[in-house]
């Protein structure tokens, strides 16, 4: 008898499980569009924090801020990252090389509008940069 309710009890609880993990993963999959994006390249202690803006002044949420990293001997290491913006307009990369040979040009765009921003690293290891959004000129 004692089995019996068990075993029920034990079905009831994985049936009522199995209903409400999706409900529960859906609430937890949605990112918080307060938290700063970042995006860690590991290849050294420098950080840039960006934020960026429209042509009025106001954050932009969701543009993309990309850069390409070429480091070590002979630049011949390469790397691509991209992360987006909150919506207070920030983000950040992390573990960026200590020097490059040219520096950094980080390109933002988010629709028809685009900015950019540089950084030599050798001289501004933890950047707080801002790039103002453009329409693109054609």
């Amino acid at each position: 008898m004692r089995n019996t309710i068990c075993f029920r009890i034990v079905v009831a609880c994985t049936f009522a499980l199995a209903l409400l993990a999706p409900v529960l993963y859906a609430q937890n999959d949605k990112p918080d569009p307060n938290a700063v994006p970042a995006i860690d390249a590991g290849i050294g202690d420098c950080a840039a924090d960006f934020t960026v803006l429209d042509s009025s002044g106001s954050p932009v949420y969701d543009a993309k801020i990309s850069v390409h990293i070429a480091y070590g001997t002979w630049s011949l290491h390469k790397m691509d990252l991209q992360v987006g913006t909150n919506a207070a307009g920030k983000a950040r990369f992390t573990g960026l090389p200590n020097r490059t040979k040219r520096g950094l040009f980080f390109n933002a765009s988010q629709g028809d509008r685009q900015g950019s921003a540089f950084d030599d690293l050798a001289k501004t290891c933890k950047a707080q940069l801002t790039i103002q959004l453009e329409k693109k000129t054609q």
